[in-house]
C-alpha cells in the first residue's frame, strides 16, 4: 500500500509541476496595450507637420506584459504570433477650407500594415478606424505614424487610440 501510494503521490506532483509550468507559461505569453494620445480637458492637436511623425500616444489604459514603450510609442511583439491591432484617428477641422486631414499609417517594421485615410468634405470632423490580425514575429515593432500634412486632435475623450493584443502564439 505504501508503494502504491508513493507512486500515486510521485504522478501527481508531476501533473502539478507540468500545470505549474503551463500556468507560467500562459501568464508570460500575455500581452495586450491600449492606448490614447493624451487626458487633456481642452482639445489639443497633432500636426501638421512637413514629415511622417510617430504619433505620441502616452495616456496607458493598460500595458500588460510591458511591450508597449510610451516614451518611443512603440509596440515590440514579446513573442511571435497572431495579434489583432487596432488604430482610430480623429481630427476637429475649424474650417472647411482647412486643407488638411485625419490620417495615419499603421507601420510593423517600417513597413505600412494599414492606411487610415480621412480627408475634409462638408463636415468639421474627419475620422478613420482600422482593426487587423497580422502575425508578428518577436522583435516586431508596431507604430502609428502621422503622414506629413496630417493632423490628429484630441482630449480626455480619447479620440485617437491604439491597441493590440495577443490572440495566440506561433512557434516563429
Amino acid at each position: 500500500m505504501e508503494q502504491y501510494f508513493n507512486f500515486s503521490y510521485e504522478g501527481m506532483h508531476h501533473v502539478l509541476t507540468e500545470s505549474k509550468m503551463a500556468l507560467n507559461n500562459f501568464r508570460e505569453s500575455r500581452s495586450a496595450f491600449s492606448v490614447a494620445i493624451n487626458s487633456n480637458a481642452r482639445m489639443l492637436c497633432f500636426g501638421p507637420f512637413g514629415d511622417d511623425k510617430r504619433i505620441p500616444f502616452k495616456h496607458v489604459f493598460i500595458n500588460l506584459g510591458d511591450s508597449y514603450s510610451t516614451d518611443t510609442s512603440i509596440f515590440t511583439a514579446p513573442r511571435s504570433g497572431v495579434y489583432s491591432l487596432a488604430v482610430t484617428i480623429y481630427s476637429v477641422i475649424d474650417s472647411p477650407i482647412n486643407p488638411f486631414a485625419a490620417c495615419a499609417n499603421l507601420m510593423v517594421n517600417g513597413h505600412a500594415v494599414a492606411v487610415l485615410p480621412e480627408h475634409t468634405s462638408n463636415d468639421h470632423e474627419d475620422s478613420s478606424t482600422v482593426v487587423v490580425a497580422v502575425g508578428l514575429k518577436a522583435g516586431d515593432q508596431v507604430v502609428v505614424l502621422l503622414p506629413a500634412g496630417c493632423v490628429i486632435c484630441d482630449n480626455l475623450s480619447h479620440f485617437n487610440t491604439f491597441t493590440g493584443f495577443l490572440l495566440h502564439t506561433t512557434d516563429s
